[in-house]
């Protein structure tokens, strides 16, 4: 194992710094370009919560070779800031916490397409189709039960049975989190806008429970406020890893292979087009991808690493590879705009 962890960390290595070898020789490299690179200052809009990156941001800086300035922000926000901004962006890259925001980005064509060595670091299913983003980490959507008020076999597995009347007034969501917001768009690439409509109006009339975010309603679980909550997988696994499961009052539950609340969807990261550092930049997407920053995503936030060394040892979690989610191209989750509308239409933003 040993041997193993020594070996990725040094292919880890090979890849960050990739892209200066494929710059030139050595002849070519002058003191004044080395200096400039190590003098390299970053911008990045993160829509990723510092509480869950923000230890990360060191070791991508020694990796890269950079300094990195984070603003963060709402990746919703962050999105529209950018698309405002335009080719005035002071960002560099934009780190998100969805696939739905960076296609947003990309197809305003604001962000550059990667190397191809960087792409080659992940599944085909967790990059751009036109190459503009790649993801850092992944995650699913799960529905938490109050296993002191539900049973596990009467917890729905599908989202259509969320919308039962047995659960009315009783489901926790966060209207405004980008991964909700992704699984609706998620929603209205499969089951079309009227059918997206449909579902979201039989929620809405179930009288569902707001919160702020996927923390408060995993608390709101755990304190009997509602029997079920909607909400990423890894903030059930973080609190496990603090707390112990057996002292949880709830439980996790993944949803049936292809249903829309089954999403798997990713945290991303993509350059600038209007960047003037897009070496150095290139390097932090790079920096985001090693054995280091990986093992961070896993043992950390509990998200699933997507580069292929690397898996999740609890017991009775499916590897991501397992995760059967719908049949949707992520970079089919561009729409946000639209999303957001149906939302604000529904009542439910």
């Amino acid at each position: 194992m040993i041997t193993r962890k020594r070996m990725l960390a040094a292919l880890a290595a090979i890849a960050v710094a990739a892209p200066l070898a494929a710059c030139g020789s050595d002849e070519t490299t002058t003191a004044d370009e080395g200096a400039s690179l190590d003098a390299a200052t970053l911008v990045m809009y993160s829509g990723r919560g510092e509480g869950l990156v923000g230890d990360l941001i060191p070791t991508l800086e020694d990796l890269a070779d950079v300094s990195i300035d984070v603003r963060y922000g709402s990746t919703s926000e962050l999105a529209a800031q950018i698309l405002e901004e335009g080719d005035r962006s002071p960002a560099d890259i934009f780190f998100a916490q969805d696939a739905g925001a960076l296609g947003a980005v990309a197809s305003a064509g604001l962000l550059a397409p990667l190397d191809a060595e960087t792409l080659d670091l992940v599944p085909d299913a967790y990059q751009a189709s036109d190459g503009t983003w790649v993801a850092t980490s992944g995650r699913a959507r799960v529905i938490v039960h109050d296993t002191e008020a539900v049973d596990a076999a009467e917890v729905p597995d599908t989202i259509d049975a969320v919308v039962d009347p047995r659960w009315r007034g009783k489901v926790g969501f966060a209207p405004t989190n980008a991964s909700w917001q992704a699984f609706v768009t998620a929603l209205r690439v499969s089951r079309g806008e009227d059918g997206a409509r449909e579902w979201l109006e039989a929620f809405r009339d179930n009288e569902p429970v707001r919160y702020d975010n996927n923390v408060a309603v995993l608390n709101a679980v755990e304190e009997g406020q509602v029997e079920l909550g909607l909400i990423n997988h890894y903030y059930w696994y973080r609190l496990a890893r603090d707390t112990g499961a057996e002292n949880m009052r709830s439980a996790v539950n993944y949803l049936a292979p292809g249903d829309e609340g089954a999403l798997v969807n990713i945290a991303g990261a993509g350059i600038l087009v209007s960047s003037d550092q897009q070496e150095a930049a290139e390097r932090v997407i790079r920096a985001m991808l090693s054995v280091d920053a990986q093992q961070y995503f896993l043992d950390e936030t509990a998200e699933y690493p997507v580069v292929p060394a690397l898996e999740v040892d609890e017991e009775g979690r499916p590897q991501l590879d397992e995760l059967q989610g719908p049949d949707i191209d992520l970079s089919e989750l561009e729409s946000l705009e639209q999303t957001q509308q149906l939302l604000t239409e529904v009542g439910l933003l």
